[in-house]
């Protein structure tokens, strides 16, 4: 299936983990792919294995000016910009919530909420010129209480900034949608060889998620099998927002329907 054959997407973060699984299932399926990311080395590789259909940037989101470069390099490139995919972000901040510094808290805001929304208003003309779409990844930190108060803050912002834009872009022919993963087993996790076990414990499908279990979902927002959803948030999280596993306890004794 060549859900995206002729159209081209800029994926943030595109360097390894959530981000590269998303280059590639991309362009598995037909698509030009832009990779972004600090990580130059890294994101120049992904688009090398991706081959003549994918070119790598370096971008801070952070910085505009970043970002403009790669919009006009892709643009320039490939002719046209359909999809943006927003996964620039990262919990950087360690403090205890009671002792977080205005600083920390702007780190924060800065990197994972402003900086998605800075790659939105740079993709914006061109979205509008193809009708195209953006796919932001935020968290189920965004949905729920899961700790990590100043990064899940940040999440559930980009689900209401997402909502807002769906709401003001809707008539121009762009959509906006979020997908909100679980925890997912990326570099990130490299030095907790143990956690990610303890973690899928949690979880009803008793496992952690799969990069390409959330590039698989980006693939579905980002195309035309999605045309008439906007607005929305798709978690992708293995069942841990229905409540945690069962713990399979046997009764001992006679119980009744109002125990």
């Amino acid at each position: 299936m060549q859900r995206f054959e002729g159209r081209v997407a800029l994926v943030t973060a595109g360097a390894q983990g959530i981000g590269a699984a998303v280059a590639r299932r991309i362009a598995s399926e037909g698509g030009s792919v832009i990779v972004t990311d600090l990580q130059e080395d890294k994101s120049a590789a992904v688009a090398a294995e991706i081959g003549e259909r994918a070119i790598a940037v370096r971008v801070d989101v952070t910085s505009r000016a970043d970002i403009d470069a790669a919009v006009a390099a892709g643009v320039e490139r490939f002719g046209r910009l359909d999809l943006l995919v927003n996964n620039a972000g990262a919990c950087i901040v360690t403090s205890l919530p009671e002792e977080t510094t205005v600083e920390e808290w702007h780190r924060q805001l800065d990197l994972t909420l402003v900086g998605a929304a800075q790659c939105i208003q740079a993709v914006l003309p061109e979205l509008v010129k193809t009708r195209g779409n953006v796919v932001t990844i935020s968290s189920v930190n965004g949905l729920a209480a899961f700790g990590n108060i100043e990064y899940s803050a940040a999440k559930a912002g980009q689900i209401a900034m997402t909502q807002n834009f769906a709401a003001r872009y809707g008539s121009s022919g762009v959509r906006f949608n979020v997908v909100a993963p679980g925890t997912i087993r990326t570099p990130n996790w490299d030095n907790q060889p143990d956690a990610l076990e303890r973690l899928s414990k949690l979880y009803p499908l008793q496992r952690v998620g799969e990069s390409e279990d959330i590039a698989a979902a980006v693939a579905f927002l980002g195309s035309d099998d999605a045309a008439w959803i906007t607005g929305h948030t798709l978690p992708v999280e293995g069942g841990v927002l229905t409540g945690p596993a069962p713990l399979n306890l046997t009764p001992t004794g006679p119980f009744s329907n109002d125990h």
